[in-house]
């Protein structure tokens, strides 16, 4: 990626919103590149939130590394957490289920 494009993580979120900041410490922990988009106070008004990733809350974030849009606090942690920190996958974004239930298919 050169400095001239942009960041590919895309993080939809609100001024002093808790949920936003976690989300936001956890991509500061990873050290990753994103763009902040703040959206709408309204809720009613989040049409672009709706639009991406089905529903008007936030956080959100589109990350096109993988094709991800999700929504939620702590499912946005954990999705950076498996995806980016020590649990990374390693298999192309596909998290192998026997890895995960101890060998078993």
């Amino acid at each position: 990626m050169s400095a001239t494009d942009d960041p590919p993580i895309t993080f939809y979120r609100l001024q002093a919103c808790p949920f936003c900041e976690r989300v936001t410490r956890k991509l500061r922990e990873y050290d990753l590149d994103y763009r902040s988009r703040f959206v709408e106070p309204m809720h009613s008004d989040r049409n672009v939130v709706k639009r991406l990733s089905g529903k008007r809350t936030v956080p959100a974030i589109v990350d096109e590394n993988t094709g991800v849009t999700m929504s939620e606090s702590a499912n946005i942690v954990d999705y950076l957490d498996n995806t980016y920190g020590d649990g990374a996958r390693t298999d192309g974004g596909q998290r192998a289920e026997a890895e995960r239930d101890g060998g078993a298919n």
